[in-house]
């Protein structure tokens, strides 16, 4: 508890404690002071979390150099065994356009280093430098946007907060991407509304993705085949689950899905949440 008091935060500290491991995780998302005991983690806090800053890769770029950074929250650092940094060497001129044999050179790396590592992908640079890269990629399913400027050699933390805006721009797009999806499986039947039909098509079924309402909480008690969620009004009885989301998030990761946060409303004629299935 004294290193979670004396560390820097984001937004808030969770602190995870069982027989076996302790763990202090900082959020970057604010949370509602809560203490669980239950045999599982809260998990809804730590998905919320990494929805918010997703882990993604930044390529910074001019025309004669590239490097790369992972991010994770606010912390860009250059990966071990990249590829990168990459400078174009000196040459004299060939059919094709030195600095676009360069661009094509640093996207295969880049290439390479997210077929091992997937995320995101931020561009930094020119805007010149960048269209052309972007014209040549094949790299830009998951370009999350970019970042126009020469900003290369710039310190890191003044390349953060902008790096911040395009992610929460991404952010939104795949929340959209989540209701579309949503639209999509509706007219193949593969829709499922509300927690306890999401919690027993969630155990019988193949989860894909659950769409979840931010500020959704459901006390509920569960059967005693584990199959069946009951809302309960008495929240602190020992036997009441204090937020059946969390078990149900947990239990859609578990069996392969993902999960996607709403902003509240959004699911309103589906009960706050929504479950599609493969």
């Amino acid at each position: 508890m004294s290193r979670a008091l004396a560390g820097p935060t984001g937004r808030a500290i969770g602190i995870f404690v069982n027989a076996h491991m302790h763990e202090i995780v900082r959020l970057p998302v604010p949370v509602t002071d809560r203490v669980v005991i239950d045999p599982t983690f809260a998990t809804r806090d730590l998905v919320r979390g990494l929805h918010r800053t997703p882990r993604h890769v930044v390529l910074l770029l001019t025309e004669r150099e590239a490097r790369l950074l992972d991010g994770s929250g606010d912390r860009l650092s250059a990966p071990a065994r990249s590829g990168f940094p990459i400078v174009a060497p000196q040459t004299p001129a060939r059919r094709s356009p030195p600095a676009v044999d360069f661009l094509r050179q640093v996207d295969r790396a880049l290439a390479t280093y997210l077929r091992l590592h997937p995320a995101p992908l931020v561009l930094v640079g020119t805007e010149r430098t960048l269209s052309e890269f972007e014209r040549i990629s094949r790299n830009t399913a998951r370009l999350a946007g970019t970042v126009t400027g020469s900003l290369t050699q710039a310190p890191l933390t003044d390349l953060v907060p902008r790096i911040r805006l395009v992610l929460e721009r991404y952010l939104l797009s795949r929340q959209d991407e989540a209701l579309q999806l949503i639209d999509h499986r509706r007219s193949r039947n593969k829709v499922v509304a509300g927690i306890p039909s999401a919690w027993l098509a969630a155990r019988a079924e193949r989860p894909e993705m659950l769409a979840v309402e931010e500020g959704l909480v459901y006390p509920a008690r569960i059967s005693d085949d584990g199959d069946f969620l009951f809302p309960a009004p008495d929240v602190e009885h020992p036997e009441v689950i204090d937020d059946a989301v969390d078990e149900l998030i947990e239990l859609v990761i578990q069996r392969g899905g993902w999960v996607a946060f709403v902003a509240d409303g959004r699911l309103s004629e589906h009960e706050r949440v929504v479950l599609t299935l493969r």
